[in-house]
């Protein structure tokens, strides 16, 4: 996953119900985006990255064996 761009913050915001104007959407991305730039050497390696819906299917199903 990479840093996500204001345009992407306000899409994912829109999605969620809580839209937000430019100003806020570029002050999220600036905010988050140093997080994504330290995962960025293992980004695609971990399984929660992957899928992130079907995380808890998977835990639960790993739990009950």
């Amino acid at each position: 996953m990479t840093r996500p761009t204001e345009k992407e913050i306000s899409a994912i915001a829109s999605a969620a119900g809580v839209p937000v104007d430019t100003a806020i959407a570029t002050r999220i991305a600036n905010s988050i985006g140093p997080a994504f730039d330290g995962f960025a050497a293992i980004a695609g390696t971990l399984p929660f990255d992957l899928e992130p819906s079907t995380f808890m299917l998977v835990q639960t199903e790993k739990a009950a064996r």
